[in-house]
Parts: structure tokens; sequence; C-alpha cells
């Protein structure tokens, strides 16, 4: 690789970097070709990004002001996948790709562009999504206004009830 071309690819990274506060190393040893085309394919079709890069051109991507520890996580065949938003959607994306197809594993990433390590992505797979949260926090807010408005028809559908009793009667 020429020396333009890897200076394009670090201010590329840098950029990916800068831009996604999500970011999920993966070592992808052992994965087949129609494997790795299977998992760009779901990834994109998700608005996710795949990238495979060479270590030494990956951390001098990295910024001072990423945490120290991510730099450990690049050793062996790494793979970036990045993700703007929704880091538990992708999270579950690639658990569920791992337990499919046997291969890869995780090492390490970003979340918000906080460090977690390897033996924290099970416990961030079964985080709730954000979708899921604002579905509650919507019900939340939703539910003493129901509650409100039965507490104000109950008065008036008693004194339909009371009305229809006392006709039936007569």
């Amino acid at each position: 690789m020429k020396q333009q071309e890897k200076a394009s690819l670090i201010k590329e990274l840098e950029e990916q970097f800068d831009r996604q506060k999500n970011a999920f190393l993966l070592d992808y040893t052992g994965m087949k070709v129609s494997q790795a085309i299977e998992l760009r394919r779901l990834l994109r079709k998700n608005s996710f990004t795949l990238k495979v890069v060479k270590n030494r051109l990956a951390l001098r991507a990295l910024k001072q002001d990423f945490p120290q520890d991510l730099r450990g996580y690049f050793e062996k065949p790494t793979a970036i996948v990045f993700g703007a938003a929704e880091p538990i959607k992708l999270a579950r994306l690639l658990r569920d790709f791992f337990s499919q197809n046997k291969v890869m594993s995780f090492k390490g990433g970003l979340i918000e562009g906080q460090l977690f390590p390897p033996e924290r992505f099970d416990e961030v797979c079964r985080l709730t999504s954000r979708e899921e949260l604002l579905g509650k926090v919507g019900y939340l807010m939703a539910f003493p206004l129901m509650q409100f408005l039965r507490i104000w028809q109950a008065p008036l559908s008693q004194l339909g009830r009371a009305l229809s009793q006392f006709k039936e009667n007569k």
C-alpha cells in the first residue's frame, strides 16, 4: 500500500471515529469470504459499516481523547463496525451473527464514546433498545391521562345504567 493511500485511509478512519460514537472491534479469524459478504450485507442493510484495516493504521487514526485501553484491543486481525445510532441493535445483530455462524468474537469497543470490555458484550445485548424505552416512556406519560378520563367517565356511565334500570322497572 502506498504512503498516500495509507494517509487517506487513516484520515477516513479518523473521520469515522469522530462521527460515530459507537464502534465494535471484532476478531474475524477463521471467517469465510461468503460469511464476510453476508455480514457486510446485513450491516449495510441496517445502516452500519464494517471496516477491516491494519492495526497499525487504526492505531494511528485513534486520537488522544479516546480511552487508552482501547488501543490494547488492536491485536490479531481486527474488523471495526461503526454505528451512528442504536448500539443495542448493532450488538444484538452481531450476537445473532456470531451464534449462527460460529465465527468471529467480540474484542471490545466504544458505546457513546465510553469503553466497554468483551465481558460486558452480553450485558449490552440484554439492554432495552431505544424504541422500546421510548414506547415505555410514552405509555407512562399517557397512563395518568387515561386513568383521569376513566374516573370522569365513570359517573356518566353509572347514571346511564341507573336510568336504563329505572326505565325497565317502570
